[in-house]
């Protein structure tokens, strides 16, 4: 057991993250901008404080008496906030959580990225994936205020790693989705492939998700490693190859895939270093049609 700081812990991700780790054993604090609820505690509830993690007071007197860190808390894409609060916000937040880890001797920091990294999602002047699924490797080109604010914060673990004994995991996870929200964000995809997505049809489960969080706050791997985490089968389990050629012709090169419904995104590092092993699918929520079962 180890005492673990997971923010957004209100989030959809944050949620889950802090289920799975107390059910790993780990003793959870929670913290959100939410205010707390000053009533009996339910049985097994994680201890909360409400911060804004934008205030560097507020993140190191949280941060202290720690041993991991799983940073969850952002403004979660650029199209809902002024620009400049989209990347104060997100890069503020990680530099203050970061710069406590390393002064008080965090073990672990696990940086929750995002799959927009590479700069195809939110693009201004819009450009094609050089190849899928989408792995660690490919080149990063960020144009907006939140891929960049999430590149940003790998590059704050780098430094870290490098001036202290702190050891960071940054997680790129593709579209999260909830048992509420299956039919809502990806039932148009089940139901006909021609709804595209920068992902290339990938999402993952928010459970799956968390599961991945908790392999990445008990690690031991050294330095600071990057992984996407996607489910393995693409939204409407569709011929992958088939519909990048139908869609995207020779625009986008297919990789060798490892099942015919691959998704848009390569989790293999992620399998191989983490030992990341995803259960769940769109199917346990929704039929063929795309509807709630």
């Amino acid at each position: 057991m180890v005492k673990v700081l997971v923010t957004g812990a209100r989030g959809k991700v944050g949620l889950a993250a802090v289920k799975a780790l107390q059910a790993a054993g780990h003793e959870v604090t929670a913290t959100d901008r939410g205010p707390a609820v000053f009533e009996r505690p339910e049985r097994g509830e994680a201890a909360y404080q409400q911060a804004d993690l934008t205030d560097a007071g507020s993140a190191w007197a949280l941060v202290h008496g720690h041993e991991v860190v799983v940073h969850v808390a952002a403004i979660p894409e650029p199209t809902q906030h002024p620009a400049h609060v989209v990347f104060g916000n997100n890069l503020m937040a990680t530099f203050h959580l970061i710069e406590a880890s390393v002064r008080l001797g965090v073990r672990r920091f696990v940086n929750i990225s995002s799959e927009t990294v590479p700069g195809f999602f939110f693009a201004e002047r819009e450009f094609l994936p050089d190849y899928v699924p989408v792995d660690e490797d490919h080149p990063i080109r960020p144009q907006d205020p939140y891929a960049l604010s999430k590149h940003f914060g790998e590059q704050l673990c780098d430094a870290a790693v490098r001036r202290s004994d702190l050891r960071c995991t940054s997680i790129r996870p593709s579209w999260v989705q909830t048992a509420e929200n299956y039919e809502r964000n990806l039932g148009p995809q089940v139901r006909d492939a021609a709804e595209l997505s920068p992902g290339f049809w990938s999402y993952i489960d928010n459970e799956d998700l968390a599961d991945a969080i908790v392999l990445a706050a008990e690690t031991d791997l050294p330095g600071h490693e990057v992984f996407y985490i996607a489910s393995p089968d693409n939204a409407g389990g569709h011929d992958f190859a088939e519909v990048v050629q139908r869609y995207y012709g020779d625009q986008v090169e297919v990789r060798p895939l490892s099942r015919v419904d691959a998704s848009g995104i390569s989790c293999a590092k992620a399998e191989r270093l983490l030992g990341y092993r995803p259960t769940r699918s769109w199917r346990d929520h929704l039929d063929e049609q795309g509807r709630a079962r």
